[in-house]
């Protein structure tokens, strides 16, 4: 076997378990936006936070969607010998590492920023739908118990709320589970933002998050170099 044709073998089976993975995330996203309860009972608290944060069911289909159409140009552009589908696999791949470059930096150096963004679409849907959407609400009360957080700042997101103005006191983990939980118990036992508890465990676990980082863009580059070495190739036929 030549080296071109092991580098095209190995080029197709690597994307085809990408475009397996992509259509793997892609049902799960479908099955946590249309059932986010059940995937909070088979994953924990944690994938709690994740699903109402940031939305991980739409997260997944578009990234499932995402490595479905990568997969697709890589397999079939190599299995088909095609300079044109070679090339859009490397396109689309050095856009996704510049956009994840990009990201990465946004967040390390505007983390300020992040928050207050999430904060001007996070706040507003726990002021309106917190208690009066069932899901909605039962997903942020198993987040805020499980990793013991209130809101997404503090328990003023919840001030003029339609659950503060239906009950006149805020969730119980606002205060630690003390009631009756008003403004000056909540002020007072201070419990902490769930997106700065999310921040926290992710600076605890920065190596691993950085491994896990450095992985992604290292497959990234191998799967440019590769793409571009078996259009150089074909080109040269």
């Amino acid at each position: 076997m030549g080296c071109f044709t092991f580098i095209k073998v190995m080029m197709i089976l690597f994307n085809l378990a990408i475009f397996l993975s992509g259509g793997t995330l892609l049902g799960v996203g479908i099955w946590v936006a249309v059932d986010d309860q059940s995937f909070v009972d088979i994953f924990g608290g944690l994938s709690s936070t994740v699903v109402q944060v940031v939305y991980v069911g739409y997260f997944l289909i578009v990234i499932g969607a995402i490595l479905l159409v990568i997969g697709f140009l890589g397999c079939y552009g190599a299995q088909k010998d095609s300079k044109c589908l070679l090339m859009m696999f490397f396109s689309v791949v050095l856009i996704i590492f510049i956009a994840e470059i990009a990201a990465a930096v946004v967040a390390l150096v505007y983390t300020g920023l992040a928050e207050t963004l999430l904060s001007a679409v996070v706040t507003p849907l726990l002021k309106e739908k917190y208690g009066t959407d069932v899901s909605f609400t039962r997903v942020w009360n198993v987040t805020m118990e499980e990793i013991k957080c209130c809101g997404l700042n503090n328990y003023t997101d919840f001030t003029n709320s339609t659950w503060y103005e239906d009950h006149k006191v805020y969730p119980d983990a606002c205060c630690d589970f003390k009631q009756p939980c008003n403004d000056t118990l909540a002020a007072n036992t201070n419990v902490t933002g769930c997106f700065h508890q999310i921040l926290k465990e992710i600076k605890t676990n920065a190596g691993v998050v950085g491994g896990v980082a450095a992985g992604i863009a290292a497959l990234e580059i191998a799967a440019m170099v590769v793409s571009m070495y078996l259009y150089c190739y074909l080109d040269q036929k």
